[in-house]
């Protein structure tokens, strides 16, 4: 748990009350290889830290499965719309390996952003979180599929050494 302690600090320092809270609702989980965490259809009532393993977001497009994104150690997993606005997931989550979580539910979530620390750390790591997405889209979009893999390579090691080929292949969008 500290490991997530410790990534919390990085974006806000905490008080011993909110740590304190923080170890009472989240939760440690663990998934097989290729189980799912969430599935498309389903409401995400969950956020996710990885403690160790690897997990791939995906979608279908044209009955073709598409991989969106990779997530390592150490990062926030969640079907974001799905999660915030509790209604049905247009993607699915899976363990690429054995993998742990932390997990916090929807309503535990709630109660912890009554904790100001808590809720200051929230928005720190969404409004990092939002930027960063807008800026890899953007990115993504012009690149070359060369430019894509070196990017990932430079920024996310962790996820050209533990996904597998075919996965990185469909994220930098190479068949």
């Amino acid at each position: 748990m500290q490991q997530l302690i410790d990534v919390i600090n990085d974006f806000q320092k905490l008080d011993l009350e909110t740590e304190e809270a923080i170890k009472k609702y989240f939760i440690i989980e663990k998934f097989k290889k290729n189980e799912f965490i969430v599935k498309q259809g389903k409401i995400c009532n969950k956020v996710y830290f990885i403690k160790s393993g690897t997990v791939r977001r995906f979608c279908f497009e044209n009955e073709i499965e598409i991989t969106k994104w990779i997530y390592t150690d150490n990062q926030f997993v969640t079907s974001l719309s799905s999660f915030f606005e509790q209604k049905p997931s247009f993607e699915n989550f899976q363990a690429c390996e054995y993998t742990e979580l932390y997990s916090l539910s929807y309503s535990d979530e709630q109660i912890l952003l009554d904790y100001p620390l808590f809720s200051q750390f929230h928005i720190k790591q969404l409004r990092l979180y939002l930027s960063k997405i807008n800026e890899f889209h953007h990115l993504f979009r012009v690149m070359t599929a060369q430019q894509k893999y070196e990017f990932l390579l430079s920024s996310f090691p962790q996820i050209i050494i533990k996904a597998k080929l075919k996965h990185i292949a469909s994220l930098i969008n190479v068949s």
